[in-house]
């Protein structure tokens, strides 16, 4: 039975009455536009339905006519509708002369472009296993005005409401640095964690399990199982979709921004890289470096010799150059070892079985686009793999030692990450050809990415801040 009758009988199954449309921006949100089931047709799926580009950031405004092409595939039944629906996720065309061709900056077209390289050179399979922090708060307000700046944030299992008198205090906090695995009922949003999970079930994303994390005001961490890239990419959408729906209808909100609390820890999203050759695991070798093919040192050391240039897209914010500083577990220097958290890339030291050998990313967050994100990465593995990028001749390592404890002339010969998004945007020229050199990214998508940093860099850049008030208001 094909696609289009399988969606029919869903429909019918489930009394569907609209359909949800879900296209993906350059900065990777959903955008959505919905019809009701009566005009579903397979008119749609040959013809699209027509938008402005431009308003999803692709394009320009004289040339921004656009339409999306459901992904049948994709679909599921959105948990939080009042009336039944049925979300599907579109694929994005450009016209030509009336003609409908895929556009090549869709990131859900970058993300099979980059699956397509991978198989060139004989990888039937990559998979992607992120890991997601993200911290549950109980309010959130902000403001910036000409004459105020203003930020706060909360939530109930914070430190620094252990002397709240202004009602019942059980005095059930967290201090600083320590929700690492905590029980109940410190660990304040177990349940709605899991009730999180069992939605992202539902709609086909299976979790590995979930956790607290170290940051003391509601940092917690969601594992999901692997997957190959484009597919992740979909259920990283889900995930922040259900994530943000549930936490709005049980009074609570959540963000991965990379840096919100001045001295806690940061939000990553760490992303563990396998692959596969006619089903057998292509990263291990029981003689190599922690159980390590050379296959898998290649495509480290493509990861690491590219590792600036893949940060203007795996981490594209302000805020992510924030939470890349010295001391909370989040890695500055371009390297690698076992079970290295300080390192750029650390091997899992608890996966050794063949088909569990892989490497992990650790400076991404999330604030990528996670196509973007996930497909950078596989071209910089694959372009180590093609050119043998041996990271110890490279001078990568391995370091099996805490980096931030070396001293001044170790630590020089480690090069470090980029440190702020302008450094991350001078990286992309400086690797140009390489982000061009597979034809997965076109030029027009990297000027655009470029474009949107530098104005974020300067928009942020001049913004007075209120700590500088405190170091110049009498000088």
């Amino acid at each position: 039975m094909d696609l289009f009758k399988e969606t029919l009988q869903l429909i019918d199954s489930e009394q569907v009455q609209l359909i949800d449309f879900k296209i993906v921006d350059i900065k990777g949100r959903w955008h959505r536009l919905a019809i009701p089931v009566e005009r579903f047709s397979e008119r749609i799926l040959t013809e699209g339905i027509g938008f402005d580009g431009s308003s999803y950031g692709f394009l320009t405004v004289e040339k921004s006519d656009m339409v999306f092409i459901p992904d049948l595939s994709t679909a599921f039944i959105d948990p939080f509708a009042q009336i039944k629906t049925l979300i599907i996720i579109a694929d994005i065309y450009r016209l030509d002369n009336g003609e409908r061709i895929r556009f090549e900056d869709d990131p859900r077209y970058i993300a099979e472009k980059a699956e397509t390289a991978c198989a060139d050179i004989g990888i039937d399979t990559a998979l992607f296993g992120p890991e997601f922090e993200f911290y549950v708060l109980d309010h959130i307000s902000y403001k910036t005005a000409q004459n105020h700046i203003e930020l706060k944030i909360d939530t109930m299992q914070g430190e620094w409401n252990s002397g709240d008198n202004s009602k019942q205090n059980l005095g059930v906090t967290v201090g600083h640095h320590g929700g690492y695995h905590l029980d109940s009922p410190f660990d304040s949003s177990y349940t709605f964690r899991s009730e999180v999970v069992r939605l992202l079930e539902q709609v086909g994303v299976p979790v590995k399990y979930h956790h607290s994390e170290n940051g003391g005001p509601g940092q917690v961490e969601i594992e999901v199982e692997f997957a190959t890239l484009k597919e992740m990419g979909d259920r990283t959408m889900k995930l922040k979709y259900v994530l943000r729906n549930h936490a709005a209808r049980v009074g609570k909100t959540i963000t991965f921004m990379p840096k919100p609390f001045l001295t806690e820890c940061g939000n990553g999203m760490h992303i563990h890289l396998n692959m596969f050759n006619d089903e057998q695991p292509m990263f291990y070798d029981v003689e190599g470096y922690s159980g390590l093919s050379q296959t898998a040192l290649y495509a480290i050391g493509g990861v690491l010799k590219h590792a600036a240039a893949l940060m203007p897209f795996t981490n594209p914010s302000t805020n992510s150059y924030k939470r890349l500083v010295p001391g909370y577990e989040a890695p500055v220097s371009i390297c690698y070892g076992n079970a290295n958290r300080s390192a750029v890339i650390r091997i899992p030291g608890y996966a050794t079985a063949p088909d569990q050998k892989r490497f992990e990313l650790r400076s991404p967050d999330a604030t990528a686009n996670p196509y973007f994100a996930y497909s950078v990465m596989l071209m910089a593995a694959v372009d180590g793999i093609k050119q043998r990028i041996d990271p110890v001749k490279e001078g990568f390592g391995p370091y099996d030692c805490n980096l931030y404890t070396l001293d001044k002339a170790e630590l020089a010969k480690v090069k470090g990450l980029p440190t702020s998004l302008l450094e991350a945007s001078e990286a992309i020229v400086q690797d140009h050809e390489f982000l061009t050199s597979m034809g997965i990214l076109s030029n027009n998508l990297i000027q655009t990415q470029n474009n949107r940093l530098m104005k974020e860099h300067n928009q942020i850049n001049t913004l007075p801040h209120p700590a500088e008030f405190e170091l110049y208001y009498n000088l």
